[in-house]
């Protein structure tokens, strides 16, 4: 007789983590966002954090991720066509955020009645619930926000910027004047350059018009993100040196523009948004600004892309937070939630310290951006926005191996997206500057602007108040700053140092005292920590635990 197959069905299975609205169980979002400035976004956060949250969108993050995009040079009768072709859930996923304007709100004219300096950290906080659907489709939303004040420089390029700031998401491979909106790539990689822009080949020559305006590329780029996107912002050495210049992929009588794409890349992570190798040939770029002025030129991209990074970032170490936690809270170990046993309620405690501490800091970041007229706001703008980068997306990876041990070996599977954050944050701790390449312009500005340091340094010795450890660790960062010719081998320490303290101060100032005791207790003490879940057995971790819950 044969014996009927077991059933798994029923007890001790974690329900999925589907049907959350991400914004209003997120305590720490919504305090974030009102203290810094953008509490007019509310509502329209509580709408998209339920559709982020929802079944059917997370869904399509998964489809996306699992048919990843394909490349087609050529079309059937052997035209080429440099096309890469994505699943339609991509775009659903695009069509999304961009209804939610993450790619162009805070330049829209008009486009809201919400105060102008309040719009980058709304923007930022829409964006921090994208990131938790899926990081690769943000990224052609980043590019594209980053993009905008480096094409607004350029009166001539005024209709690109208009197609930029137009609402909703356009697929259409076409010229500019077909489109209803446009999405901008940045692509200034190449083979023998990297971070060293000096390096760059590719060669611009004027097209010799009487405005001076169009010059004709030639050369290659590395690593092109977003390859679809309609035009993208490039470095290229013209006769007076490294300049900046917007390449679109169609001319304006709709013939391709010399974009070759040859292959594309097997990255680790950010799968579902494609990244090429591509050669230009004779392709048409617009000057921004004047030859020789290039970096220059992208310095406002690169701040602003820092700063999504950072958001997105803080994103994605949330959803996997409160993955990590759903899963503590519903799944059963030797009689009673995995969420009661002590060691593991504090690591995740400690997880939730630090994602906490990312999210106030990528925040507070933005709220300089939406103030940067004011000198104090830009100089922390200034320093921190590299300060921000380097911490936050360092910390990810190990935040993300950790949640994956806390749920166990079905995080190492593809169906929870957990594999899939933990590859896209490496990527995102790579993009815009590496560790050393952030910690070493952090002592060029010391060099170039020392009294943005000094703005910093001040603004975070009145917040440190009577607590011990942020004026011990104030103390820290103070002696480093006064020995300048160690600073080389100590910039790294000195970045860090920052950022946790920036943080603790913040923390302190606004957050319940379980969560800003645990921070800085555990990171400014004298315990040296390499790993999570130690040092809080004093600790309120339930507390941190309520807070960070998606679902209580």
């Amino acid at each position: 007789m044969t014996k009927s197959p077991v059933s798994v069905e029923g007890g001790g299975l974690v329900p999925p983590f589907e049907d959350i609205n991400l914004f209003s169980s997120d305590a720490a979002l919504q305090e974030a966002l009102t203290r810094e400035g953008g509490g007019h976004a509310q509502k329209s956060l509580v709408a998209f954090g339920l559709v982020c949250g929802s079944a059917d969108v997370m869904e399509r993050a998964r489809t996306a991720e699992d048919y990843p995009p394909r490349l087609r040079i050529f079309d059937a009768q052997g035209r080429r066509i440099d096309r890469v072709e994505h699943h339609p859930a991509y775009h659903e996923l695009l069509e999304m955020s961009c209804g939610e304007r993450l790619q162009c709100e805070v330049w829209a004219e008009g486009g809201d009645t919400a105060p102008a300096q309040g719009r980058q950290v709304a923007r930022a906080a829409g964006l921090y619930l994208a990131s938790q659907v899926n990081v690769g489709h943000c990224l052609p939303l980043c590019m594209t926000h980053a993009a905008a004040p480096t094409i607004a420089m350029q009166p001539e390029l005024a209709p690109w910027l208009s197609k930029l700031v137009s609402h909703g998401y356009d697929a259409r491979a076409a010229a500019l004047v077909d489109k209803r909106a446009v999405l901008i790539g940045v692509s200034n990689q190449e083979k023998n350059a990297g971070a060293d822009r000096s390096a760059t080949v590719t060669r611009a020559e004027p097209a010799g018009e009487p405005d001076g305006r169009r010059y004709i590329l030639n050369g290659h780029k590395w690593f092109l993100s977003a390859p679809m996107s309609d035009a993208f912002l490039m470095l290229a050495q013209a006769p007076g040196g490294l300049s900046c210049f917007l390449v679109p992929r169609f001319r304006d009588d709709g013939e391709a523009n010399g974009i070759h794409l040859q292959r594309l890349k097997d990255t680790l992570g950010v799968r579902a948004s494609a990244c090429a190798e591509v050669e230009l040939i004779e392709s048409d770029g617009w000057l921004i600004g004047e030859e020789g002025e290039g970096e220059t030129v992208l310095s406002e991209t690169q701040m602003q892309l820092r700063l999504d990074l950072s958001v997105v970032s803080a994103g994605a170490m949330r959803r996997a937070l409160a993955q990590a936690i759903h899963h503590a809270e519903n799944r059963v170990v030797s009689g009673k939630l995995l969420i009661e046993h002590p060691l593991m309620s504090q690591v995740l405690a400690d997880l939730a310290l630090d994602v906490e501490a990312a999210l106030a800091l990528a925040l507070r970041l933005a709220r300089s951006f939406d103030r940067a007229e004011d000198s104090r706001a830009a100089a922390w703008r200034r320093l921190m926005t590299p300060v921000t980068k380097y911490w936050v997306c360092k910390i990810a990876p190990a935040i993300l191996a950790e949640t994956i041990e806390c749920v166990g070996g079905n995080a190492y599977v593809e169906e929870l997206p957990l594999a899939r954050i933990y590859r896209d944050v490496v990527a995102l701790s790579l993009w815009e500057g590496t560790g050393n390449e952030l910690a070493l312009e952090v002592l060029h500005i010391l060099q170039r602007e020392p009294e943005a340091a000094e703005i910093v340094m001040e603004e975070l010795g009145k917040a440190v108040g009577d607590d011990a450890y942020l004026e011990a660790a104030h103390a820290r960062i103070a002696a480093i700053l006064c020995e300048p010719r160690r600073l080389d081998l100590r910039a790294r320490s000195l970045v860090e140092g920052l950022a946790v303290l920036a943080a603790g101060t913040i923390l302190r100032a606004h957050t319940p005292a379980a969560v800003s005791d645990g921070f800085i207790a555990t990171r400014m003490g004298s315990v040296t920590r390499q790993t999570y879940g130690q040092e809080l057995d004093w600790a309120d971790t339930a507390a941190i635990l309520r807070r960070a819950s998606p679902t209580r």
